[in-house]
């Protein structure tokens, strides 16, 4: 069969399922590509979009079958098993070095600006071994939503502690379940990006007291120890400004992250440009000295 290939939200950054549509139809002897709407004609063409504000792909399609997917076409649709713990064709989007995967899928935090309990459960439990998507390539870009809550945290740090590759903690560790023991754990792994969150104006307490016992205990630099900051959801933007200047006397390095950004007040873009052009933040040192 000819198989077409959509990725709706661009190539910025790779779609794993269809890496691993890719890879499933290429185990069957099948052709795979990216569709071309004007000389391609297919038999199943698999159109995939994440973000619900990204235009969708709407240009005359010639196939027998086209299957759309992706959070952005609904919550429901999964890719069947078979597909799911296929190893991804990287070679899809031209990657060399870099893995990307999940080991665990789920969160019970629940919360609201958040889809990820409503599509994969409200408890976060192992999906994968590091093998199923990793091939002793140098980086391992992981995209699990809460690794931490997983009762499966330490075996799967040790995964990573032993691949002797460099981690990328894309999504966030839940720093409200930073104990000792994950941090003795963490200390071994070859961290190239962990990344946390400071949503909420009720959990600052225990993040601010686990963000200071981590930096502690570990000693990792700020460029690698990134927070995301949520905006525009229920925190004012007196306390957004806290959050960021706390973060950065802490010796981390926060990231703005806007909700509903479409429809944001410009004083949140403003903010949002401030302090993720680290080039800026780190020359201006206050929001209300920074003049675009």
């Amino acid at each position: 069969m000819k198989i077409g290939l959509i990725d709706v939200d661009s190539h910025n950054f790779p779609n794993l399922a269809l890496m691993k549509i890719s890879a499933y139809h290429k185990s069957k002897g099948d052709h795979v590509e990216w569709i071309n709407p004007l000389l391609g004609e297919y038999d199943i063409v698999y159109q995939s979009k994440i973000f619900d504000f990204t235009p969708d792909f709407n240009t005359c399609i010639k196939a027998d079958k086209i299957i759309k997917g992706g959070t952005a076409y609904g919550l429901d649709n999964k890719l069947p098993d078979e597909i799911e713990n296929m190893y991804p064709d990287y070679e899809l989007y031209g990657i060399k070095d870099v893995a990307y995967g999940f080991l665990t899928r789920g969160c019970p935090r629940k919360c609201d600006f958040c889809i990820v309990s409503k599509k994969e459960g409200n408890k976060s439990i192992k999906v994968a071994d590091l093998k199923q998507f990793w091939n002793s390539q140098r980086e391992i870009k992981l995209l699990d939503p809460n690794l931490l809550a997983c009762k499966d945290r330490l075996e799967l740090l040790d995964q990573l502690i032993e691949s002797k590759a460099w981690i990328d903690f894309t999504q966030g560790l839940d720093i409200r379940l930073m104990t000792d023991e994950v941090i003795d754990k963490i200390k071994q792994i070859k961290i190239k990006m962990i990344h946390f969150a400071w949503d909420r104006e009720k959990d600052s307490d225990i993040i601010i007291k686990n963000l200071i016992n981590f930096k502690k205990k570990t000693g990792i630099e700020m460029r690698k120890t990134r927070v995301y900051v949520l905006t525009n959801f229920d925190t004012d933007f007196e306390f957004d400004l806290y959050r960021i200047y706390k973060l950065k006397e802490l010796n981390y390095d926060p990231y703005v992250m806007i909700y509903n950004k479409q429809n944001a007040h410009k004083k949140y873009k403003r903010l949002q440009r401030w302090v993720n052009n680290k080039f800026i933040f780190r020359s201006c040192e206050r929001f209300e000295d920074y003049k675009p």
